[in-house]
């Protein structure tokens, strides 16, 4: 591997503007590719053969007609001691109502709160439902502005207008602020760490290249391939984030390559061989875990890990070209400084040189580090055996959306449970008789269960085999005693069944949001099992080791465990909820823990490969094992530190957007990436290597001579030195 990338690094070196003209080309190509297919988010978060699924499956059979029609709500709210019944209230609502139908030829009716009675008994508060003649993913942007545009009617009457229902309307934000911050920040993190601007603006160069042509090839995609706007969100986080570090890596191995006598293709060469080398081992890690997300079963979380994993692989590869030859254009104007206090690179290479401050401090008092790491993981983490999962509602959204103004107008109005309303399929196929009075008794029994505001009347189909009734729970959509209710009314099916010949199944937003959350859960202990065994067998392999695997294992475990507690505390409990912009505390978004398990874990790996790696490097030329533990801390700390900043800025410039999905996503990422880099790589591992010393890289002669090797220190180029290896 390593003697592979020298030869590329080399090549790259020599022919730059081939190189950065090959990736305009790619963006180019991409951007026709856009521009004629055009970008279509059409996915939706629904897992198939859960139970509200099937019961949708079985109304939809029964009445010939799709269940999941796509449905906005406007919601009216008046003042000043008028009522819905005023006729300038009902002149505004009306005419509203009359354009959004005659204006978008997709709405396939409009429920007027006149008809449906679907107005508060103070009649402040009513709404009507827009439904579309399509699923509620495959509602147009441009049905959706003509809403925006028919509510000025009630509006401008002075009835407060605002708007809900099952068809998304806040709009994900791709390349724009968060990007911009992230990029901002990353280059003052840089400048720092390399003491050069111009050295500093390198990664940022690349990585935008990497991000660019992912994002780009990833809206292409959307014309062949189902995804949510999440997946692309995902996949910029992701993207920008490794994208920066895996350029830092390679750059700032460059410098010390400089720093050490080297000329300027060799010390290319070499970075490429070396760093470059962890680079690609690192990024196909991170890539294996995306890509693992599918074994969970969930379609919609398969297809995010592998639009997410595509982005990974576009950065490694614009790294491992485009890096070599910008270093190539950068000329002279990146060589270190002699005497750089700030860059790690230039270390004297002096046996009997002290090791930085952090580097004796964390080896002094091994036992003390890890026994206040332990107790410090513990404290954050316990709060995970408090976890709940869900999916957030427009009650979590920003105070100043309009659907979290609808969502609480429809609370005051009509209580929270309104919001969260359960559609339960009557199936009486089986009944011998009368079915239809078998459903009315099935229907008693589930009016007698507790937390019901109202249940309307069995709604039979034509034949009078398959009803169907709607009931409000009396709580909102993600509070516990509404996942208790669908639970009691499928445990009660037992009796029905007995009783009446009649099956009674959960469907609509509020259960398919429920069996969402539970399959998950479900699924993360799998998931978990996989990545831990996965992880060792590629330290196995890297490291050839016994217990330095075990250890980088133990410490993923660790990050894991403190990440997900830290999402407890603030994202559901509303700890500085305040400062984080939480706008209302609720159970974490149901595909966290995977893909936290997912992405971390491949961070986790990247560091423990870019700081073990040195310390093996080193440890293989000089046999001691306290030395190769400050080479690896002086040589790759600062270097890991920053790449580890740079990645948290990212993530937390994703968790201060409004959207709530986004949030859910960028706020424990920035934590666990923070926590991994600092508390357990920098701090945990360098003091279980103390106490293990030379016992560290230990390996059976026998498992060393059958396993592959990988050489991502650079052994075969330090051997073959003199040699022609080009």
């Amino acid at each position: 591997m390593a003697k592979l990338l020298y030869k590329l690094g080399n090549w790259c070196y020599r022919r730059p503007k081939r190189v950065i003209l090959f990736w305009i080309m790619v963006i180019v190509v991409a951007v026709g590719l856009v521009a004629s297919n055009g970008i279509d988010f059409k996915g939706d978060m629904t897992i198939p053969g859960t139970e509200s699924q099937k019961a949708g499956e079985v109304l939809q059979k029964a009445t010939g007609k799709t269940t999941d029609y796509g449905t906005i709500r406007l919601i009216f709210k008046v003042k000043d001691g008028k009522t819905m019944k005023d006729p300038s209230v009902m002149k505004a609502i009306n005419k509203t109502m009359e354009q959004v139908q005659k204006k978008d030829k997709a709405v396939k009716s409009v429920a007027s709160p006149y008809m449906r009675r679907t107005i508060s008994k103070d009649g402040k508060i009513a709404y009507a439902d827009v439904t579309y003649n399509v699923e509620s993913g495959k509602v147009t942007q441009q049905s959706k502005d003509k809403v925006l545009e028919c509510i000025k009617t009630s509006r401008d009457a002075g009835i407060q207008t605002e708007l809900g229902g099952s068809v998304t309307l806040s709009k994900t934000e791709v390349g724009g602020s968060s990007e911009v911050v992230s990029i901002i920040a990353a280059f003052i993190v840089l400048a720092f760490t390399l003491g050069s601007l111009i050295a500093a603006g390198l990664p940022i160069i690349t990585a935008l290249i990497g991000l660019i042509t992912g994002l780009l090839g990833i809206m292409a995609a959307t014309s062949v391939v189902d995804m949510s706007a999440m997946s692309i969100s995902l996949a910029s986080m992701v993207g920008l984030a490794v994208g920066i570090d895996y350029a830092l890596f390679i750059i700032s191995r460059y410098r010390q390559n400089l720093s050490e006598g080297e000329e300027l293709q060799e010390a290319a060469a070499l970075a490429m061989g070396t760093s470059g080398s962890a680079v690609l081992f690192a990024g196909t890690t991170v890539i294996i875990a995306l890509c693992g997300l599918s074994l969970c079963g969930v379609p919609f979380l398969g297809v995010m890990g592998e639009v997410a994993a595509a982005m990974v692989l576009v950065v490694v590869m614009v790294s491992l070209t485009a890096v070599p030859a910008v270093i190539r254009l950068a000329g002279h104007h990146i060589r270190p400084k002699k005497k750089n206090k700030v860059s790690t690179e230039s270390f004297s290479k002096e046996k009997n040189e002290k090791p930085n401050l952090w580097g004796r401090i964390v080896t002094k008092h091994p036992i003390v580090t890890i026994i206040l790491v332990l107790v410090i993981t513990a404290a954050i983490g316990y709060s995970a055996t408090d976890m709940e999962l869900g999916l957030p509602d427009n009650g979590m959204m920003q105070k100043t959306s309009t659907e979290r103004k609808g969502y609480d107008i429809m609370s005051e109005g009509f209580g929270e449970g309104v919001n969260g309303t359960l559609v339960v399929v009557l199936d009486a196929s089986k009944a011998e008789n009368n079915s239809f009075k078998a459903m009315q008794e099935a229907a008693k029994e589930i009016k007698s269960l507790p937390d019901i505001a109202s249940i309307t009347p069995a709604m039979p189909t034509k034949d009078k085999s398959i009803g169907m009734v709607q009931v409000t729970p009396k709580t909102g959509p993600n509070d516990k005693e509404t996942k208790d209710l669908v639970n009691a009314i499928r445990d009660k099916s037992a009796d029905t069944e007995k009783n009446d010949n009649v099956e009674l199944m959960v469907t609509g937003r509020t259960a398919v949001n429920i069996d969402t959350s539970n399959k998950l859960s479900n699924a993360i202990p799998k998931f978990a099992g996989v990545i831990i065994v996965l992880a060792l067998i590629l330290m196995l392999l890297v490291f050839r080791s016994i217990l330095v695997p075990i250890k980088a294992v133990l410490g993923f475990a660790m990050t894991l465990v403190a990440t997900l507690g830290f999402d407890v505390l603030t994202m559901q409990k509303g700890n500085f909820a305040d400062l984080l912009g939480i706008a209302k505390a609720g159970p974490l978004l149901c595909f966290i823990p995977v893909i936290a398990i997912g992405i971390l874990f491949g961070l986790a790996m990247d560091y423990e490969v870019f700081l073990v790696s040195r310390m093996r490097e080193n440890f293989t030329k000089t046999g001691n094992a306290k030395e190769a533990i400050f080479s690896g801390i002086k040589s790759s700390g600062v270097v890991v530190a920053a790449a580890g900043l740079i990645m948290t800025i990212v993530f937390a410039s994703f968790g201060v957007q409004p959207d709530m999905n986004i949030k859910s996503m960028g706020i424990p990422m920035a934590f666990g990436v923070l926590f991994d880099a600092f508390v357990v790589r920098l701090t945990f591992v360098p003091a279980v290597m103390t106490l293990l010393g030379k016992s560290a890289w230990y390996i059976p002669k026998w498992l060393d001579k059958i396993l592959p090797k990988f050489d991502i220190e650079g052994e075969a180029l330090n051997k073959g030195k003199e040699e022609d290896i080009a």
